[in-house]
């Protein structure tokens, strides 16, 4: 589908996507891993959460974006299918997800989780392209390197998304938040970091107003 579902969500007012979805939990990082306790596979926590933990910068959140690689969907599906329901979606569509051997759609780029129909969405978990067993960069799927590379463990175990990968995502939105995400982070960034980060936004949205804090 043209248009994934996260974009579609972005879109939306809370008041919208209440009325479309169902409320959020707007669970923290903390929350989250309880829940995924016990996963057998790796997940990581990106967008605003992966900055303010990264800066230490105290930020207002929408939501809570946990990822996993693709070929670790099974595994999701198992440590949750029978305690929760599971949808896969994408495109603006949702699918009720059973059994861990449903065929999933194809269009499916996240997996999104709550108790019942009556309770509001826990987790919406990001399906990360993967290849060989290594992480892809969505928006650049010529970019693959292992996930310890592409991600950082914080003190209390929780691993989150680099700061530099993060911000190349919001860089195609380039809201008001995400360009405060940006100046919280840019003097923390290594000079590596830093240069990565330039040369992604410029060779994937040319022109972009961020290109002149760098």
């Amino acid at each position: 589908m043209a248009e994934d579902l996260h974009e579609l969500v972005v879109k939306l007012s809370d008041q919208q996507f209440e009325q479309l979805y169902g409320p959020l939990a707007r669970l923290d990082p903390s929350q989250a891993a309880v829940l995924l306790d016990g996963l057998g596979a790796p997940w990581w926590v990106v967008g605003g959460w992966a900055i303010e933990a990264f800066t230490g910068h105290q930020r207002e959140h929408e939501d809570l974006d946990v990822c996993v690689l693709a070929c670790d969907v099974p595994l999701l599906l198992d440590h949750f299918i029978g305690t929760h329901h599971v949808w896969a979606t994408g495109g603006g569509v949702l699918c009720p997800v059973s059994s861990v051997d449903q065929r999933l759609p194809r269009w499916m780029n996240q997996i999104w989780i709550r108790e019942t129909a009556t309770e509001p969405w826990l987790l919406d978990v990001i399906v990360t392209p993967d290849r060989d067993g290594q992480w892809v960069f969505q928006r650049d799927p010529t970019y693959a390197d292992d996930l310890q590379s592409v991600t950082w463990r914080a003190h209390d175990g929780i691993v989150y998304q680099n700061p530099e990968i993060t911000l190349a995502f919001k860089a195609a939105h380039a809201r008001p938040k995400d360009t405060a995400d940006l100046e919280a982070s840019l003097s923390k960034l290594t000079s590596a970091e830093k240069a990565w980060l330039a040369e992604t936004v410029a060779r994937l949205h040319r022109g972009h107003s961020w290109l002149s804090h760098f």
